[in-house]
């Protein structure tokens, strides 16, 4: 049984990775959010709801300590987020991060898949690539995730691509992505201190 925070738990990916862990797995999740009361009914023997700010260190390091496995899923000033999670981390003594950037922070999108999503091309881009680089900079046990634009699609169907690799395709699931993140917080070698892209084949 591992014990895993999901950061961002109310959000898109962080919502369909919750059930996903429920259902494939024993583990004990840790729902970490600004509105934990938005969190569909909780599960009282493996579940538990903790309200919080990302930019809190207080707030972070209660969730954190004590866990196998991080997992943050957010919107916002990514890179500013990621340098609170990995400080936490080292402060609490967490090592394994799992963390959801974007496909083109390393302008590795083709152009048969669209280039124009690159960062060269994109600047919202940037604070998704500030946070990769505070992760890769880390001596964490971390994988970088990187999807496609992603859906509701009940799909499992992905591949794999890892930095300095071209991107594979545009779209993915975010089931997809779940069943990614599950499978990394049960092996911590699986793509450990990686940056991997996931799309659904084309």
């Amino acid at each position: 049984m591992t014990k895993i925070v999901i950061i961002g738990a109310t959000g898109s990916v962080g919502r369909v990775a919750r059930q996903l862990f429920l259902e494939k797995t024993n583990d004990e999740l840790t729902l970490f959010s600004r509105r934990p009361d938005r969190l569909k009914p909780i599960d009282s023997t493996r579940e538990v709801a903790v309200s919080g700010d990302v930019m809190n260190a207080s707030d972070l390091d209660k969730a954190i300590s004590g866990q196998d496995v991080v997992f943050a899923s957010l919107t916002g000033n990514l890179g500013k987020m990621a340098k609170a999670i990995v400080e936490s981390m080292k402060r609490v003594g967490v090592n394994r991060l799992i963390f959801i950037t974007s496909m083109g922070i390393y302008n590795e999108i083709p152009a048969s898949v669209g280039s124009s999503g690159n960062l060269r091309s994109n600047p919202v881009l940037q604070t998704y690539r500030e946070a990769a680089d505070v992760i890769e900079a880390s001596n964490l046990d971390y994988t970088i995730i990187r999807p496609g634009w992603f859906d509701s699609s009940n799909d499992t169907d992905y591949d794999i691509t890892v930095k300095g690799e071209p991107f594979g395709g545009h779209d993915v699931s975010r089931k997809s992505i779940a069943d990614l993140v599950v499978r990394l917080a049960a092996d911590s070698t699986l793509y450990v201190r990686e940056s991997v892209g996931i799309n659904r084949p084309e």
